[in-house]
């Protein structure tokens, strides 16, 4: 693990401490303290930061990150699309799944014979659940902030391994996806203003 890895980690680990003691009503009972929730959503994107540099440095790295990153994909863009009322956050929680869930199925087709994961892993387990406990009024911020670091993970770890990877199905296939994500990316970045 890099200093800055490690850095980044401390400093996610701080900011839960310091959310700890603040509390905001939210969506999910479970899931309240909105306060905490966002720290650690920043967390989350520090872990996922390195994540995505180790996942792409492998074939079994990228295809679990991958997949475990399109699960997420699905599942939030899918209570977006429940939850929000703004046309921008819906139309860019609609491509997201559109084009995730046909990326899913692209992925099996390009991963033929290996093993690919069927579970989210406790990190994006995690963010659904922050995304659950934002209140009706902070859910398209809270949504549409996580779209944002999720698209950042995701363009490195596609474009590590499309430059990098040894599987030539699944090069093709990142090399193929990634202006998917840039193009998500740029509709996030709209939907929030910037």
């Amino acid at each position: 693990m890099t200093t800055r890895t490690l850095m980044l980690l401390a400093a996610g680990a701080a900011a839960l401490s310091l959310a700890a003691c603040g509390k905001n009503d939210g969506g999910a009972e479970d899931q309240s303290n909105e306060a905490v929730n966002a720290a650690q959503d920043a967390a989350s994107t520090a872990v996922g930061a390195a994540a995505a540099q180790t996942g792409a440095a492998t074939t079994e790295g990228f295809v679990t990150n991958a997949t475990i990153a399109n699960m997420y994909e699905i599942e939030a863009a899918k209570m977006a699309l429940q939850r929000s009322n703004d046309a921008k956050v819906k139309a860019v929680a609609q491509k997201i799944l559109d084009d995730h869930t046909k990326a899913g199925e692209e992925m099996k087709a390009a991963a033929a014979g290996m093993t690919l994961p069927t579970a989210l892993d406790e990190r994006h387990k995690g963010l659904l659940d922050n995304l659950r406990g934002a209140s009706n009024e902070n859910f398209d911020r809270v949504y549409l902030e996580q779209q944002q670091s999720a698209h950042r993970e995701a363009i490195d770890l596609f474009g590590g391994y499309a430059d990098g990877g040894d599987n030539a199905a699944l090069k093709a296939f990142a090399a193929k996806t990634r202006p998917h994500l840039e193009t998500h990316l740029q509709m996030v970045d709209a939907a929030m203003g910037g």
